[in-house]
């Protein structure tokens, strides 16, 4: 496509599952208004796809109703990956975009990106370098495999550089811009729900924990889940813990029988939660127990103490600069973390460069001279 031809057409901006849309909101509103502002249309894929859970997220966010919905549904990681790939080739015959724009690392991600890479259509790659060295996670093949093929790279963090250089990446298509997702959590602060508001009661004066456990790694195998949860079971006899149940993970303790471990009153658990409750909630916490990535980031925004419940992270980032420590599944790492929370010795971090809310600006303002618009 001819650079006149990219002035007139859209970027067309890809989201899948509930870890984009935080990371395509902020996008989004600078390609809306602005110094900066570009023709873009937003397509959902339909990766995760709970009516109430898609509302709740875009009505909290402000994201635009997707212009295109291609309704995937959950399936295999196979025939999620073909279906979206299949539905999405006709769109941008129909939508000719001047760029396709990817955020993060799930299923759609890569899928959209192989799509537009082999139609001649630029792809950007937003929270582009990150990596975890872990190829049993699904998110880390996406995520190699999505920058080999994007035109533009734009990063969170100035290591995920080092990453895509030695994986034979041009520098020149590499850019560092900060975190959007952290452009988010400051354009949503003030609006953050109480926590006592989520909990349906004071919170309590020795403060409390948040958990979050969904990763096939830690709730897919009964006797590592077993073991984490009565981990927590530890900690809640000294703070209480707030348990957000995934539904991946409510399933699982179901299916192996450790219901009996969530009958401790002073683990806490609630239904998934929105965006603004679970920030409330984060914001208020001593501490938060996580397989997340994002929330990783989150916290290190927040300045929250983070114990992390992977044997790696791809955000490290989050471990040099801010207050995250990446302690496995092992009871005696995890109990070692939480004590030295608890008695103050615990990490303060910083906040990264770059991670100012502005992230997306900087996005759009690189995007506007890219594309040569007027």
């Amino acid at each position: 496509m001819h650079s006149a031809d990219r002035q007139t057409h859209p970027i067309l901006c890809v989201v899948g599952a509930r870890p984009n849309f935080m990371k395509i909101a902020p996008i989004m509103a600078a390609f809306g208004s602005g110094p900066h502002a570009l023709p873009a249309r937003l397509l959902h894929t339909g990766q995760h796809y709970d009516e109430a859970m898609n509302h709740q997220f875009f009505e909290e966010l402000g994201i635009p109703r997707p212009d295109i919905n291609l309704e995937v549904g959950s399936a295999s990681h196979a025939v999620q990956t073909a279906e979206i790939m299949r539905r999405f080739e006709p769109v941008l015959d129909a939508e000719q975009p001047a760029a396709v724009l990817v955020v993060g690392d799930v299923n759609s991600t890569i899928a959209c990106a192989l799509v537009a890479s082999k139609k001649g259509i630029p792809v950007i790659h937003v929270e582009a370098g990150l990596r975890s060295y872990d190829r049993a996670m699904p998110e880390e093949i996406n995520r190699v495999l999505t920058d080999q093929i994007s035109d533009l790279l734009f990063i969170t963090e100035r290591s995920a550089r080092a990453n895509l250089l030695r994986e034979g990446i041009a520098d020149e298509r590499i850019h560092f811009v900060g975190n959007v997702m952290i452009d988010t959590l400051h354009h949503n602060l003030k609006r953050a729900v109480p926590a006592a508001q989520t909990l349906g009661r004071p919170v309590p004066g020795q403060g409390y924990a948040v958990l979050t456990l969904h990763r096939p790694s830690n709730v897919d195998h009964s006797d590592v889940l077993q073991s984490l949860l009565e981990t927590v079971n530890g900690i809640a006899l000294r703070i209480p813990v707030v348990f957000p149940l995934h539904p991946r993970t409510r399933a699982q303790i179901e299916k192996h029988g450790l219901g009996r471990l969530l009958d401790n009153p002073n683990l806490i658990t609630l239904p998934p939660l929105g965006y603004l409750q679970m920030l409330g909630l984060m914001q208020q916490a001593r501490l938060v127990l996580t397989d997340s990535g994002g929330i990783q980031e989150e916290t290190t925004a927040l300045g929250v103490p983070c114990i992390t419940l992977r044997h790696n992270t791809e955000r490290p980032i989050t471990v040099d600069e801010g207050t995250n420590t990446v302690v496995g599944q092992d009871r005696e790492k995890i109990m070692a973390a939480f004590a030295a929370v608890m008695d103050g010795s615990g990490k303060a971090g910083r906040i990264p460069e770059f991670w100012d809310g502005q992230a997306s600006q900087r996005i759009a303002a690189f995007l506007h001279d890219w594309l040569g618009v007027e």
